[in-house]
């Protein structure tokens, strides 16, 4: 018996290696050989391809494609409707699968609604991207990149919140994470 939950509608491929306590909803797709780590949530029409990686606890919300070349590490957060892409320039009649650009989403990143990913650029951790965006270049860690193209709009907290530096410095109202700013580089100080 399976340590994960798959609706009836499911399709899980040979191979698949999907960890304890993940959950896949209805009319989801999951290609091996993928492999999904534990306590995951796939929503409904989620389609999973051939040699992805997902870490541990990710959320990948409906109507999510994560397609071959995509990585997706622990804590991630997919919103709904949001494009992975694995082909910077594609044709119907041109055969590509040779050119997939590797795409990386870090640790505790958000991607929200209707958004696209580019391939070939790394989300940092805990970075934030508005729903309806368009990433076209790396996110650096901890930053809230919106728009279309995505562009650096502040920082984010750990958990979530806009943060509001001061002398380069910042210090989250909910939950008490502290950063300092280095150059162009956000990190965790302090109690975080």
């Amino acid at each position: 018996m399976a340590d994960f939950t798959a609706h009836p509608t499911a399709v899980i491929d040979d191979g698949a290696k999907i960890g304890a306590g993940t959950k896949i909803w209805h009319f989801s797709h999951v290609m091996g050989p993928s492999r999904i780590g534990p306590d995951c949530v796939l929503g409904q029409n989620v389609f999973v391809a051939r040699n992805v990686s997902i870490g541990r606890n990710v959320k990948i919300q409906n109507n999510v494609s994560v397609y071959e070349g995509v990585v997706l590490e622990d804590d991630v957060f997919c919103g709904p409707s949001m494009v992975f892409t694995n082909v910077f320039n594609p044709r119907s009649f041109v055969s590509r699968k040779d050119e997939y650009r590797e795409t990386l989403v870090r640790k505790g990143a958000t991607i929200g609604a209707n958004a696209t990913v580019v391939c070939g650029v790394t989300v940092g951790r805990y970075a934030m991207v508005g729903a309806g965006s368009v990433v076209t270049r790396d996110v650096p860690e901890f930053a809230l990149v919106h728009g279309c193209p995505a562009r650096w709009r502040g920082w984010v907290c750990r958990c979530g919140e806009k943060l509001a530096l001061s002398d380069g410095r910042a210090v989250c109202e909910r939950c008490g994470g502290e950063y300092e700013l280095s150059g162009e580089v956000l990190r965790e100080s302090g109690g975080s």
